[in-house]
């Protein structure tokens, strides 16, 4: 079975391809303030944003949960996120910008990196993903919408994160499939962690002012 959506969405927008996410949310952050959701990870104080021509992805499996940290002011911080997990990725003409506001004498200083714009993708295995906003166009093939999180995907190779980033709970509203194909991404998160993570072609570049990636642009 494949299911298509084209995107152009927001947290409040998670459609098909995230989960609900007021209803989410909020139990979300009850179960962090009960001290259901474990966190080990902390998120630094700024996001970043990752645009890519096209994403192929191994045995994907989404499900809502909490990325905390601290602020720039070092305050605490908890942003509602929805995990990406696949077994193996492709990633085709990857960008990846982060803003770091308000560096004294400089002021915005943007650092930029750029792969995969070759014939060789950016390749990664048991990659995790904590999304905050996706503009896609997307293909699923073998979907299954509305599992438990901690069943993992249909074959066991992507389960839920363990000390990586907060957990959520194995009880809670999921999503898989066997493949998906994103393209046209443009997406905000706040953590990526991958078990492999093989950047051909890599560039790194730092720049004044807030310079994000941009399709099409890099």
């Amino acid at each position: 079975m494949e299911s298509q959506v084209r995107g152009g969405t927001r947290w409040k927008r998670f459609a098909l391809v995230m989960v609900p996410s007021v209803a989410a949310t909020a139990a979300i952050g009850i179960g962090l303030a009960q001290g259901a959701l474990a966190a080990s990870f902390s998120v630094s104080g700024v996001d970043f944003k990752v645009t890519a021509d096209r994403l192929e992805g191994d045995d994907l499996l989404q499900y809502g949960s909490v990325a905390t940290g601290t602020d720039l002011e070092g305050n605490k911080a908890a942003h509602p996120v929805v995990v990406s997990g696949f077994s193996h990725a492709e990633i085709y003409n990857m960008c990846q910008s982060v803003v770091t506001p308000k560096v004294p004498i400089f002021g915005n200083i943007t650092m930029t990196i750029n792969a995969g714009g070759g014939s060789e993708p950016v390749k990664a295995d048991n990659i995790y993903l904590d999304v905050s906003q996706l503009d896609t166009d997307a293909e699923f093939t073998n979907i299954d919408i509305g599992v438990a999180a901690g069943e993992g995907s249909a074959n066991g190779k992507t389960k839920m994160q363990g000390n990586a980033t907060p957990k959520s709970n194995p009880y809670g509203f999921a999503q898989r499939a066997d493949h998906a194909t994103l393209k046209k991404v443009e997406q905000r998160a706040w953590a990526t962690t991958a078990g492999s993570f093989k950047l051909n072609g890599l560039k790194l570049r730092l720049s004044t002012g807030a310079n994000e990636c941009q399709l099409g642009k890099h």
